[in-house]
């Protein structure tokens, strides 16, 4: 307020002031480090959310691969209880050929056996190939989970660099303001490992 030459400043107009000039200190020196905070920890925010969402993608599709895998052994399972029946079936029948008496039913069994030898290959075939399927799915999940695990990894590097930005802006500390570029710099190499799948 101001009256009769003598002029008041208030509380709000003194914290308008100081905003202006950036801060306790040197004005222009503060300034420049609060804004270059700021748009550092903007920067990093927004890698740290988009490392996130890769993080929470690759979790996901890890539980998905483990998912299929686990569909293919059981898929396998089925064909070899199969190929476990068609194996007694066979027994029985040779066993049946080896009983017989008259030659055509000798000859009847062993056609029986020759169908179930190939009928038995097959079905190994198939099995072999979901067996193969399943672990090629298992090494998948275990890739993805790989790289959740790094992108988990970059995130938090980045959030301890936001952290450190915050510490920074309120201790005036230029030590913790290259702890922060450093932490950041840490965080964006851990990233980009995820991203080229090391």
């Amino acid at each position: 307020m101001s009256g009769h030459g003598f002029h008041v400043h208030g509380p709000h107009d003194h914290e308008i002031e100081h905003a202006q000039q950036g801060g306790h200190g040197s004005g222009h020196e503060n300034g420049g480090m609060i804004n270059q905070i700021a748009m550092f920890t903007a920067i990093i925010a927004t890698i740290g959310a988009i490392f996130g969402y890769m993080g929470g993608a690759t979790q996901a599709n890890a539980g998905l691969y483990k998912n299929n895998a686990a569909i293919k052994k059981t898929e396998a399972a089925n064909q070899w209880n199969y190929y476990q029946s068609k194996s007694t079936k066979q027994s029985l029948a040779e066993m049946s050929r080896d009983l017989a008496t008259k030659d055509d039913d000798k000859t009847k069994y062993q056609t029986k056996l020759d169908r179930y030898d190939k009928e038995k290959a097959e079905i190994k075939t198939v099995a072999d190939k979901l067996e193969a399927d399943a672990t090629e799915w298992d090494h998948q999940s275990d890739a993805q989970m790989h790289l959740h695990h790094r992108w988990a990894q970059a995130t938090t590097v980045l959030q301890v660099s936001i952290a450190l930005a915050a510490i920074a802006l309120l201790s005036k500390k230029k030590w913790l303001e290259y702890g922060m570029f450093a932490a950041g710099g840490l965080g964006v190499a851990v990233g980009a490992m995820a991203m080229l799948h090391m």
